[in-house]
Protein backbone atom coordinates (compact mmCIF):
# COMPACT_ATOMS: atom_id res chain seq x y z
CA UNK A 1 0.00 0.00 0.00
CA UNK A 2 3.03 2.39 0.70
CA UNK A 3 4.94 1.94 -2.60
CA UNK A 4 1.52 2.74 -4.34
CA UNK A 5 0.85 5.89 -2.49
CA UNK A 6 4.51 6.50 -3.41
CA UNK A 7 3.87 6.09 -6.99
CA UNK A 8 0.86 7.85 -7.03
CA UNK A 9 2.30 10.80 -5.40
CA UNK A 10 5.42 10.94 -7.60
CA UNK A 11 2.85 10.58 -10.83
CA UNK A 12 1.06 13.62 -9.91
CA UNK A 13 4.08 15.51 -9.11
CA UNK A 14 5.67 14.62 -12.68
CA UNK A 15 2.39 15.27 -14.68
CA UNK A 16 2.02 18.69 -12.89
CA UNK A 17 5.73 19.31 -13.14
CA UNK A 18 5.41 18.94 -16.85
CA UNK A 19 2.27 20.38 -17.76
CA UNK A 20 3.09 23.51 -15.66
CA UNK A 21 4.21 26.74 -17.14
CA UNK A 22 7.71 27.39 -16.53
CA UNK A 23 6.53 30.78 -14.65
CA UNK A 24 4.70 29.08 -11.77
CA UNK A 25 8.15 27.71 -10.46
CA UNK A 26 10.04 31.01 -11.12
CA UNK A 27 11.33 32.85 -7.92
CA UNK A 28 13.19 35.63 -7.18
CA UNK A 29 13.96 36.91 -11.16
CA UNK A 30 10.63 37.82 -11.79
CA UNK A 31 10.54 40.59 -14.77
CA UNK A 32 7.83 42.48 -14.73
CA UNK A 33 7.23 44.45 -18.39
CA UNK A 34 6.66 47.89 -19.09
CA UNK A 35 2.94 46.94 -20.03
CA UNK A 36 2.10 45.24 -16.79
CA UNK A 37 2.20 48.62 -14.88
CA UNK A 38 -0.67 51.39 -15.03
CA UNK A 39 -0.41 54.76 -15.90
CA UNK A 40 1.56 56.72 -13.43
CA UNK A 41 1.99 60.58 -13.50
CA UNK A 42 3.91 62.94 -10.79
CA UNK A 43 5.84 65.56 -9.94
CA UNK A 44 9.30 63.77 -11.68
CA UNK A 45 7.88 63.22 -15.03
CA UNK A 46 5.17 60.26 -16.06
CA UNK A 47 4.93 56.79 -17.56
CA UNK A 48 2.27 54.81 -19.59
CA UNK A 49 2.34 51.57 -21.75
CA UNK A 50 4.38 51.73 -25.31
CA UNK A 51 6.00 55.24 -25.02
CA UNK A 52 8.37 55.51 -27.69
CA UNK A 53 12.32 55.64 -26.19
CA UNK A 54 14.35 58.86 -27.74
CA UNK A 55 17.54 57.80 -25.90
CA UNK A 56 18.64 54.98 -23.62
CA UNK A 57 20.85 55.26 -20.58
CA UNK A 58 22.71 52.91 -18.88
CA UNK A 59 23.70 53.43 -15.31
CA UNK A 60 26.10 51.18 -13.42
CA UNK A 61 25.27 49.89 -9.81
CA UNK A 62 28.46 48.89 -7.24
CA UNK A 63 28.86 47.43 -4.06
CA UNK A 64 31.31 51.13 -3.64
CA UNK A 65 27.73 52.82 -2.94
CA UNK A 66 27.91 54.21 -6.26
CA UNK A 67 25.75 55.34 -9.61
CA UNK A 68 27.65 55.53 -12.68
CA UNK A 69 26.70 58.10 -13.99
CA UNK A 70 25.42 59.75 -10.92
CA UNK A 71 24.89 62.95 -12.79
CA UNK A 72 22.19 62.69 -15.96
CA UNK A 73 21.12 65.49 -18.31
CA UNK A 74 17.60 65.19 -20.19
CA UNK A 75 15.59 67.06 -21.80
CA UNK A 76 11.69 67.75 -21.19
CA UNK A 77 10.21 65.32 -23.30
CA UNK A 78 12.30 63.03 -23.45
CA UNK A 79 11.37 59.41 -22.59
CA UNK A 80 14.26 57.36 -21.45
CA UNK A 81 15.10 54.00 -21.31
CA UNK A 82 17.06 53.20 -18.29
CA UNK A 83 19.64 50.27 -18.26
CA UNK A 84 21.23 49.50 -14.74
CA UNK A 85 23.66 46.52 -14.31
CA UNK A 86 24.64 45.44 -11.00
CA UNK A 87 28.30 44.81 -11.14
CA UNK A 88 28.38 44.02 -7.18
CA UNK A 89 27.81 40.94 -5.08
CA UNK A 90 24.64 42.83 -3.49
CA UNK A 91 21.22 43.67 -4.44
CA UNK A 92 21.04 47.24 -5.45
CA UNK A 93 17.94 49.48 -7.02
CA UNK A 94 17.45 52.59 -8.85
CA UNK A 95 14.56 54.76 -7.80
CA UNK A 96 13.41 57.90 -9.22
CA UNK A 97 11.78 60.85 -7.35
CA UNK A 98 12.71 63.96 -5.97
CA UNK A 99 15.49 64.71 -3.24
CA UNK A 100 12.58 64.73 -0.57
CA UNK A 101 10.51 62.18 -1.53
CA UNK A 102 13.70 59.85 -1.63
CA UNK A 103 15.19 60.95 1.33
CA UNK A 104 11.85 60.33 3.24
CA UNK A 105 11.24 56.97 1.32
CA UNK A 106 14.98 55.84 2.02
CA UNK A 107 14.10 56.43 6.05
CA UNK A 108 10.81 54.50 5.79
CA UNK A 109 12.91 52.06 4.56
CA UNK A 110 15.10 51.58 7.21
CA UNK A 111 11.75 51.00 9.51
CA UNK A 112 10.51 48.58 7.38
CA UNK A 113 13.85 46.91 5.43
CA UNK A 114 11.36 44.02 4.34
CA UNK A 115 8.88 46.18 2.24
CA UNK A 116 8.46 45.40 -1.04
CA UNK A 117 6.72 47.46 -3.84
CA UNK A 118 7.22 48.03 -7.41
CA UNK A 119 6.75 50.90 -9.52
CA UNK A 120 7.20 52.19 -13.18
CA UNK A 121 9.95 53.82 -11.83
CA UNK A 122 11.84 51.62 -9.61
CA UNK A 123 14.44 48.87 -10.85
CA UNK A 124 15.77 46.08 -8.16
CA UNK A 125 18.59 44.80 -9.51
CA UNK A 126 19.90 41.29 -8.22
CA UNK A 127 24.15 40.86 -8.66
CA UNK A 128 25.34 40.48 -12.00
CA UNK A 129 21.74 41.14 -13.54
CA UNK A 130 20.20 44.11 -15.08
CA UNK A 131 17.37 46.18 -14.71
CA UNK A 132 15.31 48.63 -16.71
CA UNK A 133 13.19 51.35 -16.33
CA UNK A 134 11.00 53.50 -18.96
CA UNK A 135 10.35 56.73 -18.27
CA UNK A 136 8.99 60.36 -19.65
CA UNK A 137 10.05 63.51 -18.01
CA UNK A 138 7.82 65.73 -18.87
CA UNK A 139 8.59 68.63 -16.53
CA UNK A 140 12.12 70.60 -16.31
CA UNK A 141 13.81 71.24 -12.80
CA UNK A 142 15.92 68.92 -10.94
CA UNK A 143 15.13 65.62 -9.55
CA UNK A 144 17.37 62.48 -8.15
CA UNK A 145 17.26 58.56 -8.25
CA UNK A 146 18.81 56.46 -5.46
CA UNK A 147 19.17 52.82 -4.37
CA UNK A 148 16.63 52.82 -1.25
CA UNK A 149 17.59 49.89 -0.20
CA UNK A 150 18.59 50.67 3.88
CA UNK A 151 22.15 51.75 4.53
CA UNK A 152 22.56 52.08 0.60
CA UNK A 153 21.40 55.91 -0.15
CA UNK A 154 23.40 57.23 3.30
CA UNK A 155 26.39 55.80 1.76
CA UNK A 156 25.75 57.90 -1.32
CA UNK A 157 24.32 55.75 -3.65
CA UNK A 158 22.32 58.43 -5.02
CA UNK A 159 22.46 60.59 -7.90
CA UNK A 160 20.60 63.85 -9.96
CA UNK A 161 19.06 64.26 -12.86
CA UNK A 162 18.89 67.59 -14.53
CA UNK A 163 15.89 68.29 -16.74
CA UNK A 164 16.88 70.86 -19.33
CA UNK A 165 13.36 73.11 -21.24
Amino acid sequence: MKKTKTVFVTSIFTIVFCFAPISVFAHGEEHVEESEFDPVENEFGSYEPKLKITRTIEVEMSDQMRFTPDTIKVKKGDVIKFVHTNVGQIMHEFVLGTPDSLAEHAELMKKFPGMEHSEPYMAHVPPGKTGVIIWKFSKPGEFAFGCLIPGHFDAGMKGTIFVES
